[in-house]
């Protein structure tokens, strides 16, 4: 048996995401949004003051812990240059679900307190609105609609039929 289609075929082995980490420009700006805007609590924070491969540096590194115990996680590190820039959805987006309540509660929040705030968007099995964090990355609140399980499950066999008819269409 195809030991690569065996284990596709379970559930994966990679438990759940514990943390996805990003460069900011400024640790108290980024606490702000995460932690009074989003409401997500600042869990931990480190200061790394040497690499594993024994440079010297000044890097603070702090985690924001979401509501499944996985953690948002930040660089600040004034040292290594970084290029900031206002990312767009297709380049990169943070993507945190909600339920419909918190959703309207979040769109208001953020239409009140003037920071940039799009949607509802309908996306069929997800809405979402979209936020720009002081960064630069666009942070997507989505809560699932009916049908949403359905269109992300194990073994979609539609989404790889999809990903096939887009790779024989881009084949140069």
């Amino acid at each position: 048996m195809d030991t690569h289609a065996q284990s596709r075929s379970t559930r994966p082995q990679i438990k759940r995401l514990h943390h996805a980490a990003y460069r900011c420009q400024s640790s108290e700006d980024t606490r702000a949004f995460y932690e009074d805007f989003l409401e997500l609590p600042l869990a931990g924070a480190l200061k790394i003051t040497q690499t594993k491969t024994g440079r010297q540096t000044e890097v603070l590194h702090t985690f924001y812990q979401l509501g499944d115990g996985s953690h948002l996680a930040f660089f600040e590190a004034p040292d290594q240059p970084f290029e900031f820039k206002s990312q767009h959805d297709f380049d990169l987006h943070i993507a945190l679900e909600v339920d419909p309540t918190h959703l309207q509660h979040m769109l208001q929040k953020g239409k009140e307190q003037q920071i940039e705030t799009r949607g509802p968007s309908d996306h069929g099995f997800i809405d979402s609105i979209y936020f720009r964090d002081p960064n630069g990355y666009v942070v997507e609140l989505c809560a699932k609609k009916p049908g949403h399980d359905e269109h992300l499950k194990l073994n979609n066999t539609d989404a790889k039929k999809l990903l096939d008819q887009w790779n024989k269409a881009s084949v140069k």
